[in-house]
């Protein structure tokens, strides 16, 4: 049987199995007091959580989802890290304003894989080597979170 996870706007997990164990449920998240929602706010649909066996211990840990798998909308927390990346870029001045835009279509591009993830994020990597170390590590801190696996490898590979 699947468990259903409650989860706070800005994605931390509060509880695993909502349903399950109502007495773990809480209206506000404890460590940054966001509302805690525990379907899609696009379409209604449940968040998807662990599978649970009966009588099984499973020791894995939960990975929370970056968008809904009934209708494709990114989550609150995926919309925000991917937002306050863009306005990341804003700072960096070493970057011309054109190079600053192509760097914002390219995060949007390294999110899910597809097709233009591998040259996206070699686009990324380079125009991280073109800022200042501290901005650099700001930016690549946020998109560990939000990045695809492939995009990860690939930009965080030194």
């Amino acid at each position: 049987m699947a468990g259903y996870p409650q989860i706070c706007l800005n994605g931390h997990l509060i509880n695993s199995y909502y349903q399950d164990s109502p007495h773990y449920n809480q209206k506000y998240c404890d460590r940054c007091g966001e509302k805690t929602i525990t379907e899609c706010l696009n379409c209604g649909e449940a968040i998807k959580g662990k599978y649970h066996y009966d009588r099984v211990v499973n020791f894995t840990g939960y990975e929370i989802p970056s968008y809904c798998h009934n209708c494709g909308a990114p989550y609150s927390w995926t919309e925000e890290k991917i937002k306050v990346a863009k306005e990341y870029v804003d700072f960096m001045e070493e970057l011309s304003s054109e190079e600053k835009e192509a760097l914002k279509k390219n995060i949007d591009d390294i999110i899910t894989d597809s097709p233009r993830t591998k040259l996206a994020s070699q686009k990324v990597k380079y125009y991280l080597t073109k800022v200042g170390k501290g901005l650099a590590a700001g930016l690549k801190d946020i998109l560990v979170d939000v990045a695809s696996e492939t995009a990860k490898k690939i930009i965080m590979e030194t």
